[in-house]
């Protein structure tokens, strides 16, 4: 048998990249696949993520060939996805928030009044779209036949984001100054942890007079309580 001698096998060298082990004999397609592989399935992400891994133009070309392969989904322009897997169901697609927060880059989201209304029982009406309250700038998108919408609103009106008591404070502006009462209070409380309802109250000094009334009488009626 003939030996090739003075020859050594190839050597993977790698290098850290913002918490990326990037190993410089692998194309720029193989280190997509590899990370994308690592992250949790069902996280929806974008071509940003791997910003360092190739140039733009790579990184598109080579989401573009997984999804035709099958490897990932393309859920809305410049949102992919590596699909989670129920043997029941086959593949599942994230839940609409978890797109909008990817799309949203980093901006605040916030439950739509309308939604956040009727998840405290406060109206029987659901919503005919999905629209969320952002702190960046109004977005639309598609996700298959539905069109999310992402709707600026006021850093004010954004106040308690992210938690039940923003989602409450959401429904109360939706509801607005003539729907508001001390019952509506009274049924917010009955929905909210003591903790989160707290915080609600605490909040008065960012609401308009006719919400923080509202709370105002609310104690009035239950100070014997």
């Amino acid at each position: 048998v003939a030996r090739i001698t003075g020859a050594r096998a190839p050597r993977a060298s790698c290098r850290m990249s913002d918490n990326l082990v990037v190993f410089s004999d692998m194309s720029t397609a193989e280190l997509i696949r590899e990370h994308i592989y690592r992250l949790p399935a069902g996280e929806p992400f974008t071509p940003a993520s791997f910003q360092n891994l190739g140039s733009r133009a790579a990184v598109d070309q080579s989401l573009s060939r997984l999804a035709k392969a099958g490897f990932i989904t393309r859920i809305t322009r410049g949102v992919f996805v590596r699909p989670a897997e129920n043997r029941h169901l086959g593949k599942v697609m994230p839940e609409t928030s978890k797109v909008a927060n990817t799309v949203a880059k980093g901006a605040t989201l916030q439950v739509h009044g309308a939604e956040a209304a009727r998840r405290f029982g406060l109206t029987t009406q659901a919503p005919t779209q999905s629209v969320f309250y952002t702190s960046g700038p109004t977005k639309r998108f598609q996700m298959g036949k539905m069109e999310v919408v992402l709707k600026h609103r006021s850093a004010r009106k954004m106040a308690l984001a992210n938690r039940p008591a923003g989602e409450a404070l959401s429904a109360l502006w939706y509801l607005g100054r003539h729907e508001v009462t001390p019952e509506t209070i009274a049924q917010i409380r009955r929905k909210l942890p003591a903790v989160e309802f707290k915080a609600l109250i605490e909040a008065r000094a960012s609401m308009p007079w006719w919400m923080a009334d509202a709370f105002h009488r609310h104690e009035r009626l239950t100070a014997h309580e």
